[in-house]
């Protein structure tokens, strides 16, 4: 996540109206509305649906979907505005490099997902979206904001625990989801010994390791803006802080035999299909992957969702992070029509739902059961930091892949050596990179 922002977390009752109610906390600063851009026409207020036309293109990353869910979604947006044409352009393999090379050769798409770039390169390519009337109602509004104006808005929300076959939790002898991390490891062990792998890492492929390496050190360390302290200090790898920590579980795990067997040949495919079937009992994943499970072979109500004790205080807590940001392309022919398409994906489409995620408008209802199951125990979700950009260049410069270090840390004979490696390189990045 990318900026300075937000609060250290969110209360528990927060956290039940984001989930549910839908009453969640401002988080739009000083909570004044930035003008619309007075080169735009504001089409909520002077323009009716069908008043509104034009061919869009929307670059989009889920290419499963086309033929399937976007056609049905299509549909209902054609019903409100039946003078837009929508066309969906898949992307490749690597959305990020793809809709960079589009943003060099200034041939974007009408709609689009933004790529990691820095936010003060948002009004080169983007319209603002104040004028949507979005401003006090979306999540993580000040993620893609830069001087004062929205130019990108979430496409759903996350958190990060723990997705488990219900059926392998009764079949393991395992009555209640564990509330500290000495249950979490007996309910591991109570499945290992019935032939049961505890947890799906899919370690090879790495990036399934990310909520260990970004989400849970900031947790851990109980302050979102943990990953951007990096910037204050030439060692900010240490056995006992956040990262060290958390690659620690990770590592512990490992050494019981509670992940999977070879974890050098793992296969993310073939485990949505093993966690379905119940060969394994559990991801440490975002809510996303909930229906990727349902959908390779099980049901909603053998599924469930716990947040992860890392410790043994019992009060658990979680990270909450952004997905992808819709945006629309500032030089686009068909401004309008591009505004409106954003505006329904996010309030009328139900692609949240579809996709697992926590809807991005503060007032809006999760229908995810195991969303429910995730916050009945009183879980305090921790809003993300956006990425200091400096942290960011340093990382770059350090060739810094956190969910390498992760394996690194993992296997190791001696882990404290790999953090040595890390903080070395990070201090000659810092002193080469100005801040």
């Amino acid at each position: 996540m990318k900026k300075k922002l937000f609060s250290t977390g969110v209360s528990m009752a927060v956290v039940m109206s984001l989930l549910l109610s839908g009453c969640g906390s401002d988080n739009s600063g000083s909570g004044n509305t930035p003008a619309a851009d007075p080169g735009k026409s504001n089409q909520e207020t002077s323009k009716n649906a069908s008043d509104i036309s034009g061919k869009i293109t929307f670059l989009t990353n889920r290419t499963d979907m086309i033929g399937k869910e976007y056609d049905e979604y299509l549909k209902r947006f054609n019903e409100k505005y039946p003078n837009i044409e929508v066309e969906l352009e898949p992307s490749q393999t690597d959305y990020n490099q793809q809709a960079k090379v589009r943003m060099a050769s200034q041939e974007l798409p009408d709609v689009m997902f933004i790529p990691t770039i820095p936010n003060s390169d948002l009004p080169k390519y983007f319209a603002p979206l104040d004028d949507l009337g979005l401003n006090d109602q979306v999540t993580f509004k000040d993620f893609k904001s830069f001087d004062g104006k929205l130019y990108g808005i979430s496409s759903g929300n996350s958190t990060s625990g723990i997705v488990y076959n219900k059926k392998a939790f009764a079949d393991a002898g395992i009555t209640e989801v564990p509330k500290t991390w000495d249950e979490f490891l007996a309910a591991c062990e109570k499945l290992k010994q019935k032939g049961i792998v505890p947890l799906a890492s899919n370690f090879k492929d790495k990036w399934p390791l990310n909520n260990w390496v970004y989400d849970l050190p900031r947790v851990i360390e109980n302050n979102p803006n943990f990953p951007n302290d990096k910037l204050n200090t030439d060692t900010p790898f240490t056995m006992d802080n956040g990262y060290g920590k958390a690659m620690g579980l990770l590592r512990q795990l490992n050494e019981k035999g509670y992940l999977e067997k070879d974890i050098n040949s793992t296969n993310w495919e073939q485990s949505k299909k093993d966690i379905a079937a119940g060969k394994f009992g559990m991801y440490f994943l975002g809510n996303w992957v909930i229906n990727q499970v349902i959908g390779a072979g099980t049901t909603s109500d053998n599924v469930g969702f716990f947040p992860l004790p890392y410790d043994n205080s019992g009060k658990p807590s979680a990270a909450l992070s952004p997905d992808f940001f819709y945006a629309v392309a500032k030089d686009s022919e068909h401004v309008d029509a591009a505004k409106a398409f954003v505006k329904w994906m996010i309030e009328e489409s139900g692609y949240e739902d579809f996709a697992g995620f926590i809807p991005p408008l503060k007032n809006k209802e999760s229908k995810l059961a195991q969303l429910k199951e995730f916050q009945s125990g009183g879980v305090k979700l921790q809003e993300g930091t956006v990425d200091d950009p400096v942290v960011t260049d340093i990382s770059n410069k350090a060739q810094l892949d956190l969910p390498a270090v992760a394996q690194e840390f993992v296997l190791a004979s001696d882990p404290q050596k790999v953090l040595d490696k890390w903080n070395a390189a990070w201090a000659k990045a810092r002193k080469e990179v100005k801040h």
